[in-house]
């Protein structure tokens, strides 16, 4: 199905409410009419099947509002089953990895902000169109994630957020 076709079927087939999907026809067993489309995925996206192929409803419902489906769409709160169209935004994959959660490790505490063993100081990095901007070493990890947010905000069209 291109993206024209699944664009009238989204329409012909589905209705649009606070984020989500709802049957207005019946459509095989499962969607029957005022029902909500979709499952939760373990990785928290909500999955929705049509015609034998799964769709994240994100990138459905950007569809079902904008007409065309971008290569990447983005969660502004990082919620991923917060799918209100006014919370997706198309973005290209460097902003996309920047907006996404820091890494879980112990030398990590901010987004962007790491620990240098050998010298014992902390040091932020950014990276933009494939990139890296060293952001220089600091005392404490507040310092460091300071550097990193004011590069973000002066450079990058998306919030600094941890």
């Amino acid at each position: 199905m291109d993206t024209q076709e699944l664009y009238n079927y989204l329409h012909e087939n589905f209705e649009y409410k606070d984020g989500k999907l709802f049957f207005i026809k019946q459509v095989g067993i499962r969607g029957q009419i005022g029902k909500q489309a979709g499952s939760k995925h373990k990785k928290g996206y909500i999955d929705i099947q049509i015609k034998k192929k799964c769709y994240k409803a994100h990138r459905l419902i950007f569809l079902y509002h904008r007409g065309y489906l971008p290569e990447f769409i983005d969660h502004i709160n990082r919620i991923r089953d917060d799918n209100r169209i006014e919370n997706l935004r198309e973005i290209d994959q460097g902003d996309n990895q920047r907006n996404s959660k820091k890494y879980n490790n112990r030398t990590q505490i901010y987004k962007g902000v790491y620990y240098n063993k050998g010298n014992k100081k902390w040091f932020s990095v950014v990276q933009i169109n494939k990139k890296r901007h060293y952001l220089g070493l600091h005392k404490t990890p507040e310092l460091a994630y300071q550097a990193y947010c004011e590069f973000v905000k002066a450079n990058l069209p998306i919030y600094c957020l941890e």
